[in-house]
């Protein structure tokens, strides 16, 4: 049996098609499926078959799949050992997180890790919550968030490891007529004007919620990504969003109020492929993580 063979199933399996198993090999994609048909006459039975204009694995590839994910896996442990016994855990540690979970997490972490032999190599990527999963196959950690669980969307093959829960408050001018209240209640925020985030983003799910509590239709005049920015449009407007609690300034013409009977914490969570997720280093920097997640919120309880 070769790895090799195994070790392509895995790659189909988590990148979805022969272009990008090709791209992150950097190989073409007639040489993937040079490989592909290999694999075949190797096990002799089709391992994959068209789906769409692609190829997709039959089920006798993904039982494949599944043990090169198994291989993986026990390499990373060999690597983890022989790191334990050096002493000392190395190399490179790629992460990638949504930026307004970096804010919060990251700077402390690099602390932690810094003057060690890990190198840690962070990127921000603000995305929709089902299209984070594909980053772990670039990424040993990939720092997403959810607000309906723990587990993101489409990461039912990944490891994942909850980091903080975090609340979601109702952001607003300090001089807005809601303001003066300690909390709100859903029905007071029906009439207002809301900027939001694209359709599939975690904080949407609270205007849906607010929509299903008072069967009225939100009006949201604008949908924007940066939260920096939404601080600014809603601060200098009777215009009110969705912020995240541990991250968003007050006092300077900003407040937050929790909305009171509708939950709204979203669940900030690390995924890893579950071979990474053996590696020593991997599991040294997302220890920093978990720490300096527990911290945030004992602080902001």
């Amino acid at each position: 049996m070769d790895v090799r063979h195994l070790e392509l199933l895995r790659e189909l399996a988590l990148r979805g098609s022969v272009t990008e198993v090709a791209r992150a090999a950097h190989r073409t994609p007639s040489a993937v499926s040079q490989q592909l048909k290999a694999a075949q006459r190797e096990f002799g039975m089709a391992l994959v078959e068209p789906s769409g204009r692609g190829l997709r694995l039959t089920e006798a590839g993904r039982v494949l799949a599944e043990g090169g994910a198994a291989v993986a896996a026990a390499l990373e442990q060999a690597r983890a050992r022989w790191d334990a016994f050096r002493g000392e855990p190395s190399g490179t540690v790629t992460v990638a997180a949504l930026p307004s979970a970096a804010t919060f997490l990251l700077a402390a972490v690099l602390r932690e890790i810094d003057g060690g032999a890990i190198e840690l190599r962070c990127g921000d990527i603000d995305i929709a919550e089902a299209e984070y999963a594909a980053l772990a196959a670039d990424h040993d950690i990939v720092i997403a968030h959810s607000f309906t669980g723990v587990r993101p969307a489409g990461t039912d093959a990944l490891a994942a490891v909850p980091l903080a829960r975090e609340p979601l408050d109702v952001a607003m001018a300090a001089d807005h007529p809601l303001a003066a209240r300690g909390t709100v209640r859903a029905e007071d925020l029906v009439d207002c004007e809301w900027i939001g985030v694209p359709k599939g983003y975690p904080f949407d799910s609270v205007l849906e919620s607010v929509e299903r509590a008072t069967g009225a239709s939100l009006r949201v005049v604008q949908r924007i990504r940066d939260n920096r920015l939404v601080e600014s449009l809603v601060a200098g407007s009777r215009r009110v969003a969705v912020l995240p609690r541990f991250t968003t300034p007050t006092g300077a013409g900003l407040v937050l109020r929790e909305i009171a009977g509708i939950p709204t914490r979203r669940h900030i969570t690390a995924i890893l492929r579950p071979d990474r997720a053996e590696r020593l280093a991997v599991k040294r920097v997302l220890d920093a993580f978990r720490r300096v997640a527990a911290d945030v919120e004992r602080r902001h309880r």
